[in-house]
């Protein structure tokens, strides 16, 4: 009998903590829970059910959805119907998700365009998850203007893009040509 009280001692112990984890450590992750006690701090308004939330943030229609076994997590909110873009403005949104959105992406879903984060749930930190439902949330108000999802731009190298010389306009449009053929 002692040995079996050892035994659940030494379990409880070692092992409790991991079963009253309140964030994401690098042995749990994120999980529902936790994303949950997360959203009831930060967002307006809350519904639905473990891995499947709807919600108000900042004004803006927010979806959340999880899948635990397959460590996936979603966040997305529609901001217009496809059927209203305007002419260009797809194209606009794929420039952004390589030019402007940062990790939340811009997409289309059921004749929606809209902005969407997806990450591994379990590696996704408590920072991490504020952070992309705010990207989620200022990419779709960013639609039509700086089509950002942060106040930062990203620039390679660091630098921003200066007007090309006439020199480099010349070199541009000989590019893929075999030297000598194809003169402008």
């Amino acid at each position: 009998m002692k040995t079996i009280l050892s035994l659940f001692f030494t379990i409880f112990i070692f092992f409790g903590p991991l079963f009253s984890q309140e964030t994401p450590t690098p042995q749990v992750g994120m999980t529902n829970r936790i994303m949950e006690r997360i959203l009831k701090e930060k967002v307006e308004y809350l519904e639905g059910v473990s891995g499947n939330w709807q919600m108000i943030f900042q004004e803006r229609l927010v979806f959340i959805l999880t899948d635990e076994t397959n460590n996936r997590m979603r966040i997305f909110t529609p901001f217009i119907e496809i059927d209203s873009l305007q002419t260009g403005e797809t194209d606009k949104l794929l420039e952004a998700n390589f030019h402007s959105a940062l990790d939340a992406k811009y997409c289309f879903f059921e004749g929606l365009a809209m902005s969407v984060y997806t990450h591994p749930l379990r590696e996704l930190t408590k920072e991490q998850f504020q952070d992309a439902l705010l990207q989620v949330v200022t990419l779709a108000n960013n639609f039509r203007g700086s089509f950002s999802s942060t106040d930062l731009l990203f620039s390679p190298g660091g630098q921003e893009k200066e007007e090309p010389s006439k020199e480099e306009i010349e070199k541009e449009k000989r590019l893929n040509k075999k030297p000598g053929k194809g003169k402008s």
